[in-house]
């Protein structure tokens, strides 16, 4: 985003995500990725390509000490947006250009759903935080591949930034069918995804995080590599887990050569905000569905991240999300053990700056310990160097 268009973003979704009530979270994230679509799907047209441009300019920071090769994927830098926010691949064509190197997008479900009754996103902005019960609302695998195909994106291998994209379990189908499920999904979608996240860790899917148990885990992998041309797969776990649950997810990774795993989703614990009440319905947290993400999550995703690399040693790539929204925070958790993180919450309240803002930062820390690539800072444990980033 040129700065003109940062300055526009401040002025404008400044003020509305400084408090809690106001204009509801799920419209304005709507109206945004409306806009966002519309630019990807006719990014070649020159008025939409000249803007882009200049948010490129603006957003992007080349650096190839920030460049990493993981699991057959080129990153050009370690910062990605996690899912959730592009639940469609709308914008799939145009996240590079907001300085990202990758961009997970979806949840997508083999079937459409239309999700949980609304309200069901909050913010809470005086703890950086939201609170969301969405339930893998999307259009379809089938119409996602429609939508994609539709944006005529450069082949794997060869796009400016890498796409990833979260399957998750059909909110219809049993437990005991979600294999063939998430199977179906892989199907319609391998053929555009750098890598694909197995999803068994949103709290808003009735029995979903069952499959975090390792015995059906294992069975889900088993199924979903027989597809053909499976992409790298990846699994997305939950902060909630207990230490062996982690160690256990850790294991299964290793054994079934699993790409990575993604730490962590939103939390159904509250934290110390349990009675902190939302405005929109009256209720304290505790009393309130859906997981918390953002800041209040932040030290139990750099625990559940710890966790995994003291059990999968550091062959395993792993990457860091929840709580992140400085370039402080990255760096923690990429000296703790993650080679790639993941912006979601912190990116919407801090806008589009952040990224630039994130990668800067990282730049500075390699200067300072004479590193002459990310990589090498990846389970360093090398403590934040405070200066001007």
């Amino acid at each position: 985003m040129a700065k003109t268009q940062v300055d526009t973003w401040q002025r404008f979704f400044g003020p509305l995500l400084a408090a809690d009530e106001g204009a509801d979270a799920e419209l304005l994230s709507g109206l945004s990725l409306k806009a966002l679509a519309q630019a990807s799907r006719w990014r070649q047209l020159a008025p939409v390509a000249a803007t882009l441009k200049g948010m490129q300019r603006s957003l992007q920071r080349q650096d190839p000490r920030l460049v990493q090769n993981l699991f057959g994927c080129c990153f050009k830098n370690p910062v990605g947006l996690a899912a959730g926010f592009d639940k469609n691949a709308e914008a799939a064509g145009i996240w590079h250009h907001f300085g990202f190197g990758f961009a997970e997008l979806g949840t997508v479900t083999a079937l459409a759903q239309a999700g949980n009754p609304k309200p069901r996103l909050f913010r809470l902005a005086k703890e950086q935080a939201a609170l969301n019960r969405m339930g893998f609302n999307n259009q379809g695998a089938a119409a996602v591949a429609k939508i994609l195909e539709r944006q005529r994106l450069d082949a794997v291998g060869h796009r400016p930034a890498i796409l990833g994209l979260n399957l998750g379990k059909s909110k219809l189908v049993p437990l005991e069918r979600a294999a063939c499920d998430y199977a179906a999904s892989l199907e319609q979608l391998a053929a555009f995804a750098d890598y694909v996240v197995i999803n068994v860790s949103s709290p808003n899917t009735p029995g979903l995080r069952q499959l975090q148990d390792e015995t059906l885990l294992r069975q889900l992998v088993e199924r979903l590599r027989c597809q053909p041309a499976c992409p790298p797969l990846l699994v997305k776990i939950a902060p909630d887990l207990e230490d062996a649950a982690i160690a256990a997810v850790a294991r299964l990774a290793y054994e079934e050569g699993l790409a990575a795993v993604i730490a962590t989703n939103t939390s159904l614990d509250r934290f110390d905000l349990a009675d902190r009440v939302l405005p929109q319905t009256g209720r304290c947290l505790k009393d309130e569905a859906g997981g918390l993400s953002g800041a209040p999550l932040r030290a139990r995703a750099l625990q559940v991240l710890r966790c995994l690399r003291a059990n999968a040693g550091p062959q395993l790539p792993l990457i860091g999300v929840g709580g992140i929204d400085s370039a402080e925070t990255a760096w923690e958790r990429i000296a703790a053990g993650a080679s790639l993180v993941q912006l979601y919450t912190g990116w919407i309240y801090r806008g589009p700056e952040l990224v630039p803002w994130i990668l800067e930062g990282l730049q500075q820390q390699l200067d300072f310990y004479g590193l002459s690539s990310i990589q090498a800072a990846v389970g360093s444990e090398l403590p934040w160097q405070a200066g001007e980033c």
